[in-house]
This record gives C-alpha cells, structure tokens and sequence, in this order.
C-alpha cells in the first residue's frame, strides 16, 4: 500500500528551477532531477513541515546545490522543521520567511503571490495542516494554485480575505490529496480552475481522493489528474498561455 506525497518541479522560461515540497517515497526527487540534468534548485519551497511533504528535502540540499529555500513562520514545533533548517544553515542555502501579502519574483514572467498563512492569525485546529503555505505562481495568462494540506478552517479563513480575482487560477494543485476535510464547495467555486493535481498514492490507506471532492472538481468543470491513475504529470505552458497537459500512464 503506498502513501501519499506531494512533490512538484517547476521549469521557467529563464532556466530557473523551483522545486515546491518533496515527497517522501523511495524513488526519490534527487533522482528525478539528476535524471533530467537538474543540478541546481534555485527556490525549494516547502508548504509545510509534515513528512509527505518535506521528507526529502535533506536529501536534495545535501546533493544539489539549492540556492533558497522558502518557509513560512511556524504554529508548531517539529523535528522535520528544525532537521531542514539546520542543513539549510550547515550548507548555506538561503532561508526565505514568506508570509501572506509577499510576492515572490522568480524570473521577467513568473513569480509567486503568498496567499496564507498570516504569522499573528495561525489556525490552532491542526497547525501544521492549516498553517500551509498557500502560494499562487502567475506565468502571463496561466496561474496555478498551490495549497499545502489546509482544510476547511483555512479555506474558509482565506476566502474570508480575497475575492475570486485574488483566487481564481487556470489550475490548482488540490488541497490535502483530495481529502474530504479540503476543496469546499465556496473554494472551488470561487477558483475557477479548469484543471485539478491531486499527489496521491495508489491504495493508500487514506481512502484519498475522497469521492465527494472527486464529484465536486468535476461539477465546476474541472480536469482532475491523479498520480495514482496518471503517475506524473507535466503541464507545458507556451509564451501565449496554452497549456498542453502530458501523462505518464494514461
């Protein structure tokens, strides 16, 4: 039975590489990258400090030349945490603290508005989950959204601050592997995104995607593609936009 795991590899028009959390499975995203001829991660950005998520980053700033790694102030302790940090620092990599309201730029076309979290208005109910960062990546026309593990709270805590031309996105990568504590129905609404990644493991013992949330992305016209049914999948955007979508098994 296989776990779940977030892990995306962002490509810019300039060269840059960004690498956004880093799954934990064996296969891991050091050989990914080297396998491509990724020597450098210029921005290794990890949501939160849950191990799906940030398992390997260890690995890849010991193995690759990572120039930044973005974080967010943290609602609660953890050795994952601190064991990044430490490396970080050991290998002088940069640290970058985001917090909601800060534009990451990362090359002439593409860079990141930071949506959550806000570090005086942390959600207590499950920290490490709600407490994600939320970042949006704008490239001209295409946006993509990315949400960590937040949940309902903090869903609804964000909805609560922006209006649909703040969150709306021609993609998101789905809150917390398509759990049924994530993606209400006011969220995907107010996103409008036409196509939805969700970083799950086949048989995992989650139950993850939820059906439910399966159904709801596909009321409001999305796309869905799963790593469990597609294995990876890479979206190509061109200079005017378009977006053409590739699949590893299907």
């Amino acid at each position: 039975m296989l776990v779940n795991g977030d892990c995306t590899v962002i490509k810019t028009p300039s060269g840059k590489t960004v690498v956004i959390d880093t799954g934990e499975q064996e296969k891991t995203i050091v050989e990914y990258l080297l396998d491509r001829k990724i020597k450098k991660v210029d921005y290794l950005m990890i949501s939160h400090f849950d191990s799906d998520h940030c398992g390997k980053a260890v690995e890849i700033i010991e193995n690759l030349k990572v120039k930044n790694i973005i974080i967010s102030k943290q609602a609660e302790w953890s050795q994952e945490f601190e064991d990044i940090i430490k490396i970080a620092q050991k290998c002088k990599v940069n640290i970058i603290e985001v917090q909601a309201g800060d534009k990451l730029k990362i090359d002439r076309y593409v860079y990141f508005s930071i949506l959550w979290p806000i570090s005086n208005e942390f959600i207590k109910e499950n920290p490490l989950n709600n407490n994600s960062i939320v970042a949006k990546m704008n490239y001209k026309s295409f946006s993509i959204l990315f949400t960590g593990d937040i949940e309902e709270a903090a869903e609804k805590k964000i909805l609560s601050i922006y209006n649909e031309e703040i969150l709306s996105a021609t993609a998101i990568k789905v809150a917390h592997h398509g759990s049924k504590t994530s993606s209400i129905e006011e969220m995907i609404e107010t996103v409008k995104s036409k196509i939805s990644l969700i970083g799950v493991g086949r048989n995992n013992k989650f139950g993850h995607p939820n059906d439910q949330i399966i159904e709801r992305l596909s009321l409001y016209g999305n796309k869905i593609y799963r790593t469990d049914l597609y294995g990876e999948v890479t979206l190509i955007v061109n200079k005017k936009g378009k977006i053409k979508v590739k699949t590893m098994l299907k």
